[in-house]
């Protein structure tokens, strides 16, 4: 058991919403075919704000919320398949926007898996003392590596930032247990951003950046077999039955997957919080932005048991459970 507790959480998402009957305007598609298949209503798509500028966002939040200042965070995390650039990092630059001078700061590539694998790494610096205050961050601007005349993809995928402060606990709030799996023999199921070496020198040709590139059936098959393993593997470790666990905050990538794992599980979908419908599938950010909002509704209470667990490209999956 990790004494690691969740002082502060937050989101932000960019003003401009893109309905599936907007979709339907561009490429063949409609409301109907993605409802039915994805659970997907409308999607947040940024316009001139990058990964960077959303995630600051919701840093500020985080600090302004928490009484917190920027100064006192030793680390900074964000988590992102979507960054600024291939340098600087995009926590570099959060760091830089909030003025967090204290803070070392460093990006985390698991997509969307990428918070689970942040929070874990964020635990173990401050369980080692490394770190006191940590700021963890799930940002991502989808909208720029989607090919927006593929359905079969761009109709998934939107654009947000969500995040948590961390710090040691001192009462009963812990991360119970973690479970982290990696599965790379099948990376090639999902990609983006694939970037080819040079096939000849002097060939200095732009460089053309992949698009989403998915086998659906292929996740589909993954996410409802290894999430629920997963999940068992940390319950196990926390010593608690699945049944324990107040809410299942998980990965929101099609309502679909949500069911059929709880059904894989054999527990009441009402425990099973969802969001896909207001912003599709935000990949790192979307755990957080899930539980930011059910903190804020009160749904999420203090000493409740959590899961969070995030699937998806590498292929990866990760779970904690914490008693929030």
């Amino acid at each position: 058991m990790e004494k690691v507790k969740i002082i502060q959480t937050a989101h932000y998402v960019p003003g401009l919403v893109v309905s599936n009957d907007d979709l339907s305007q561009i490429m063949a598609t409609s409301d109907e075919w993605i409802s039915k298949r994805t659970g997907i209503k409308r999607r947040h798509v940024s316009l001139g704000e990058n990964t960077s500028d959303l995630c600051t966002k919701v840093a500020r939040d985080l600090l302004a919320q928490s009484g917190w200042q920027a100064s006192q965070l030793d680390l900074i995390i964000v988590a992102t398949m979507s960054p600024d650039a291939y340098t600087p990092a995009t926590a570099a630059i959060v760091q830089g926007n909030i003025e967090a001078e204290n803070a070392f700061a460093f990006d985390l590539a698991a997509a969307c898996s990428g918070f689970a694998y942040a929070f874990e790494v964020a635990s173990q610096f401050i369980t080692t003392g490394r770190a006191k205050k940590v700021m963890v961050l799930g940002g991502e601007v989808l909208s720029k590596v989607v090919d927006w005349q593929d359905r079969t993809t761009a109709v998934l995928f939107g654009d947000g930032a969500a995040g948590v402060l961390l710090t040691e606990s001192d009462d009963q709030a812990a991360i119970l247990a973690s479970d982290l799996q990696t599965f790379g023999s099948d990376a090639a199921k999902l990609s983006a951003g694939l970037n080819q070496p040079l096939t000849s020198f002097g060939d200095f040709k732009p460089k053309q950046i992949s698009a989403f590139a998915m086998d659906g059936h292929a996740v589909y098959n993954f996410a409802t077999r290894e999430v629920p393993a997963s999940l068992k593997r940390a319950c196990h470790q926390a010593g608690l039955e699945l049944a324990e666990v107040d809410h299942f905050i998980l990965h929101q990538a099609n309502e679909r997957i949500i069911k059929a794992i709880a059904k894989r599980l054999k527990l009441p979908l009402s425990k099973f919080a969802v969001n896909i419908s207001e912003y599709g599938n935000t990949s790192a950010a979307s755990e957080p932005i899930l539980l930011d909002e059910l903190v804020k509704q009160n749904k999420v209470k203090r000493g409740q048991i959590i899961a969070l667990s995030g699937f998806g490209g590498g292929l990866t999956v990760g779970t904690q459970i914490i008693r929030y």
